[in-house]
This record gives structure tokens, C-alpha cells and sequence, in this order.
């Protein structure tokens, strides 16, 4: 495998009582991109997504990371090799704090789940870390105020927080943006990007001025099949690409 391919799939099949959701994928993501993963509704982006992570078990297909295959492991065992889902470990407490919540996630990166259990002073180790986390992400004046007092826009960057405690190689991001006002998309999308400079991410994504302005690579599924690959001006001048997305809803 080439060198600078973080994660790769080939022929990747799930297949539902017969209905085929993604059919014979081979995804190959380089190492310190962005790439997106975008469609039409129904097109097996999450699913892809689900298969990924071990959500969700392939019918066929391999999947590799760093070289690696991983087809079969169980989905704590991916995390630990530094493949991360945002929403796979942030198990945001929305009657916790924003600083408690992110130190939480510290202490699975530590292995130490029962650190809860233990002196305040053994845990305020982990509260400086968790400060830098919470200030690069944007949240500094909402460090002591709790997670589900958070505005939605918010609570999407605590998750992203809670999964960089992890410190992952590879992050793989489900509709960052999904939800969200303009004002939010465009902190989020800064924040993707701010997030991506030492590492690889891999995100699906509807909002297409979004995948525009972050995409290094674009791959469009439809109907659970690679349509059309390459960067945004490749992709958006694709006929099949437009045929696609018309009366889909999309800009």
C-alpha cells in the first residue's frame, strides 16, 4: 500500500435483507488531508461511516488503517489505534461542565476509567490539558458551564474537544455542521480546519460551501456506489455529479 494512504477500502459491501447500502466501495483517504464524503440523501454516506468504525459489520470488503487491515475489530480496539468518530467517544454529560467533561475524555486516553474515584488532586493534574483543549476549540468562557446549557453550535465543538483528547491520527467527523446557523458553520468549518493541520480527517457532509472551502478530496457516493472522485472544481463540473444532486435539496 502507498505510504502517504492513512485508510483504504476495497470493495466494500453492506448489504440489508437483500437492499444493497453501499456496494463495492474502494475509498482510499491520504494521510494529512481533508476528504469528504458527500451524496444524496439515501447515497450510504453513514453507512460507509458505520462500516468504518465496526458499527456496523461489512458483508464483503476490507478496510485498512496504516497499512493495516481491520476488518473485524471491534470498534474500541480502532480507536485505540488512533481511527476516532466524534461522536464514538464524546459521550458528552449534560449535567457535567464543559472542563469536566473533556477531563473525562482525558482519562480515557489515560486508561484510567475509575479516576473519578480518586483525590481532586490526582484530577486537576488533567485539568490543564483540558484547558488547552477547551481553548483551542473555542469554549474558554464556557470552561464551568454545563454541557447541556450549551448552544448547539457549542456543543458540537465540545465534541470535537472531547474526541482530541483521544488524540487521534484520523478523525472522522458525521455532518459537523449539520443543524447549525451560518454563524456556527462558519466557527465549525475554521475549527475543522484548525484541527486537521497534523492529522488526516474524513467527514460527511452536507452543506457543500463547507465541503468547498475544507475538501482536499471529494467523493461522491449515490445509491451506495462511487459516482464521481477528485477536488471540489473536478467534481461539481461532473455532469453525473449535477444529475445527481438536482431536486435533491442541495446548493
Amino acid at each position: 500500500m502507498a505510504q502517504d494512504i492513512i485508510l483504504e477500502t476495497r470493495d466494500l459491501t453492506k448489504e440489508f435483507k437483500g437492499f444493497v447500502a453501499v456496494q463495492n466501495v474502494s475509498l482510499q483517504v491520504r494521510r494529512g488531508t481533508i476528504h469528504a464524503l458527500i451524496g444524496p440523501n439515501g447515497a450510504g454516506k453513514t453507512t460507509c461511516f458505520n462500516l468504518l468504525t465496526h458499527f456496523l459489520e461489512p458483508t464483503r470488503g476490507q478496510i485498512f488503517y496504516n497499512g493495516r487491515e481491520i476488518t473485524g475489530s471491534r470498534p474500541a480496539a480502532i480507536a485505540r489505534m488512533g481511527l476516532v468518530r466524534s461522536f464514538q467517544i464524546s459521550a458528552v454529560f449534560p449535567h457535567l461542565t464543559v472542563i469536566e467533561n473533556v477531563r473525562i475524555a482525558l482519562q480515557r486516553k489515560r486508561g484510567a476509567s475509575f479516576d473519578f474515584w480518586r483525590s481532586e488532586r490526582v484530577l486537576d493534574a488533567l485539568n490543564e490539558r483540558a484547558r488547552e483543549l477547551i481553548d483551542a476549540v473555542g469554549l474558554s468562557e464556557y470552561a464551568t458551564t454545563a454541557a447541556g446549557e450549551l448552544p448547539y453550535g457549542r456543543k458540537r465543538a465540545l465534541e470535537i474537544a472531547t474526541t482530541l483528547a483521544l488524540d487521534p491520527e484520523m478523525m472522522l467527523l458525521d455532518e459537523p455542521t449539520a443543524g447549525m446557523t451560518h454563524e456556527d458553520v462558519e466557527r465549525i468549518s475554521a475549527l475543522v480546519k484548525k484541527v486537521a493541520a497534523n492529522r488526516t480527517v474524513l467527514m460527511v457532509e452536507h452543506n457543500l460551501s463547507v465541503v468547498a472551502n475544507l475538501s482536499d478530496t471529494i467523493t461522491v457516493l449515490q445509491r451506495g456506489e462511487i459516482l464521481a472522485e477528485g477536488d471540489y472544481a473536478t467534481v461539481s463540473k461532473d455532469p453525473q455529479v449535477i444529475q445527481a444532486y438536482m431536486g435533491s435539496g442541495h446548493g
